[in-house]
């Protein structure tokens, strides 16, 4: 079962996600010859203050 995971800062909708979704979903069939009920999708929003980069958190400015 392919699993694919998308980290993303939060702010995403969820139409963007299920387009995001499907467009994954059909590159893993087509490349992986597997059925859409095989793949599995997890979203992980992350805030920005969870984060950071060169030691500053993304909500710094």
């Amino acid at each position: 079962m392919p699993m694919v995971t998308i980290r993303a800062f939060e702010g995403r909708t969820v139409e963007q996600k299920r387009k995001l979704a499907k467009d994954i979903t059909d590159a893993v069939m087509k490349n992986f010859e597997v059925e859409a009920d095989r793949v599995l999708i997890h979203f992980f929003d992350i805030p920005k203050h969870n984060a950071a980069k060169a030691g500053k958190l993304f909500i710094d400015p």
